[in-house]
């Protein structure tokens, strides 16, 4: 039986290759089941990959069931950029379910680095 729909948390876990939209540690939201909540710039890649199964996930349907996990309720998708070929970089995501904020972690990266080659580190707001 499904649960209610609750928001989904997509954190970025790894990166293959080079991604020059994403760095580990960012992440967006689903907010009840179809909203898109993000304080950056998402990139289409990952959102294709994330289609077939948003729906099913902020629903309660389990990532086990679904093929997404091997136990728990962290659901886990890649990007659709074969990075080996094309020179880019392959984006891993976990999916959570039942949040309903997102806080990305803001990072700044080292001088002279690539977007996606950063190491994070917290950006002090004033």
């Amino acid at each position: 039986m499904m649960k209610s729909k609750s928001g989904l948390l997509v954190e970025v876990k790894e990166i293959k290759g080079y991604c020059p939209a994403y760095r580990v540690g960012d992440s967006f939201m689903i907010a009840d089941g179809f909203k898109l909540v993000c304080d950056q710039p998402v990139c289409l890649h990952s959102l294709a990959s994330l289609m077939p199964y948003y729906v099913a996930l902020s629903h309660g349907v389990s990532p086990v069931e679904l093929g997404l996990a091997r136990e728990g309720e962290v659901a886990y998708l890649q990007c659709l950029d074969p990075c080996h070929l094309t020179g880019g970089g392959t984006v891993v995501f976990s999916v959570k379910r039942g949040h309903r904020k997102v806080s990305p972690v803001r990072t700044r990266r080292k001088k002279g680095q690539k977007r996606g080659h950063r190491t994070a580190s917290p950006v002090k707001e004033s």
